[in-house]
């Protein structure tokens, strides 16, 4: 006999009972009512939207000229070439590239884009295109290869611009995202955290001071966004540490401030006027501090000053530890270089010093490149490191001055007193020959004589 029992206080219509068997059937389906005043969800999506348009991709053709053993150093050798099928006489030749990277809206009125100098470097052809899938040509206004920035100049109606942030104001933690077109796929985001500030040692031969971050960049991303959360540019994506070519989650980025100064520079002059202070120097280790009775292992010892320089015109002195500019303290040589590197021919700069162990000040004006020849042995070669050099008597090549004990210079084999006359089978008169042709040097050989004899040393 079937029963019906009635159960509105649990909300259901009727349970039916057939024998041992009980079934309960719902009058109807819950359904939660919205909350009003639930919080929206956490997204990054409305910064990405405004940003975005302000992020292009950069496509580049052009044409690049290879020498005859360019790729293995063995066929600069006539003794080594026979053994490969380079032909003695053989020429330069071009080869023809494509590549593309990413690039950032920085005004949009004057149409000015911020990328890397290697995204364009050899290019004769540049292809921007926009988040609306418009395609326009764009020209180089200037590059400069020491802090990898170039400025291209596209004006075309309705662009947008990306505001410029404070990198200084950048900490390790702070969360960060980055725009870019990764592999070719277009408008891609990532998104991490500021892994670390102030990373140096991942382009030796230029101008650092990379924002180290884990938000994913790959090949593509160069030139790219790496904004904070308010949607403001804060680094230029530039580089990974990879050995497969992929993200690792150590990707670096150029800070802003650099860019404004090296971007500015490029749209008036077309290039960096980069000044010097004219000295050579080196960290301060451990046992220079102990040496020099400082409690901490920073600053740069003042190895050599060149006559007529900015610094020895404002009594910088050999032995001097470089501490601070224009009260900004320098940890090391490093970041010295890097500083000065930045500053323009013709700034005032204070320079904070300790000599014989009593603080100073001194005032330099920074001088162009041009009008006194550095012998910067770093700025030739890691590997002549701690060497002060300078211009021998009557061009006779470049003379050694002094070697710092245990320095690279040192560990290579260099002595103080030698003449340096030749890298590889070009002959050196001066300091400046010297920088040309160790620039274009596949494996830097120097050509060395020391007292009566003439010796080849390998700088690695």
């Amino acid at each position: 006999m079937n029963l019906r029992l009635k159960l509105a206080a649990a909300g259901l219509a009727a349970a039916v009972i057939a024998g041992p068997a009980v079934f309960i059937a719902p009058a109807f389906a819950a359904v939660p009512a919205p909350l009003a005043d639930a919080a929206p969800m956490p997204s990054l999506a409305p910064m990405v939207k405004r940003v975005s348009p302000a992020v292009v991709n950069i496509a580049t053709r052009g044409t690049i000229k290879e020498q005859p053993g360019q790729r293995n150093p063995l066929l600069d050798d006539p003794f080594f070439r026979r053994f490969f099928d380079t032909p003695p006489d053989a020429k330069p030749h071009e080869r023809q590239f494509q590549s593309a990277g990413s690039g950032v809206i920085v005004d949009a009125k004057n149409g000015y884009i911020i990328t890397n100098h290697h995204v364009v470097e050899n290019a004769s052809e540049i292809t921007i295109t926009l988040l609306d899938n418009r395609t326009f040509s764009a020209k180089v206004i200037g590059s400069d290869e020491g802090a990898d920035i170039a400025v291209l100049q596209a004006k075309q109606p309705n662009l947008i611009s990306m505001t410029l942030g404070d990198s200084s104001k950048l900490e390790a933690g702070d969360y960060v995202v980055a725009i870019g077109n990764p592999f070719g796929l277009a408008h891609t985001v990532t998104a991490g955290i500021v892994s670390a500030l102030g990373r140096t040692g991942i382009n030796p031969d230029g101008y650092e001071d990379f924002i180290q971050t884990d938000a994913s960049i790959n090949p593509g991303n160069s030139g790219g966004a790496l904004v904070n959360l308010r949607g403001e540019l804060v680094g230029i994506n530039s580089a990974i540490l990879s050995r497969s070519g992929g993200n690792i989650g150590i990707g670096f980025a150029i800070p802003v401030n650099m860019v404004k100064g090296v971007m500015e520079q490029l749209i008036k002059y077309g290039q960096v006027k980069r000044g010097v202070l004219g000295v050579n120097i080196y960290n301060v280790t451990p046992d220079i501090a102990k040496e020099f009775g400082l409690t901490e292992s920073s600053g740069a010892l003042v190895a050599g000053v060149a006559a007529g320089s900015a610094a020895d015109r404002a009594g910088v002195k050999t032995g001097d530890i470089i501490t601070s500019i224009n009260g900004v303290v320098m940890k090391d040589a490093g970041e010295l270089r890097n500083t000065i590197g930045m500053l323009r021919v013709g700034d005032k700069v204070e320079i904070g010093l300790l000599r014989d162990g009593k603080p100073r000040k001194v005032t330099a004006l920074i001088a162009e490149r041009g009008e006194v020849e550095t012998a910067n042995a770093v700025d030739i070669n890691k590997g002549l490191d701690g060497a002060e050099l300078g211009d021998a008597p009557d061009g006779g090549g470049v003379l050694v001055k002094a070697i710092q004990e245990g320095s690279p210079s040192a560990q290579n084999g260099l002595r103080a007193n030698d003449l340096i006359v030749g890298v590889g089978r070009t002959p050196v008169s001066n300091t400046k020959a010297f920088k040309e042709a160790a620039k274009n040097a596949n494996v830097l050989v120097l050509n060395v004589r020391r007292g009566s004899a003439t010796q080849l040393i390998q700088i690695r």
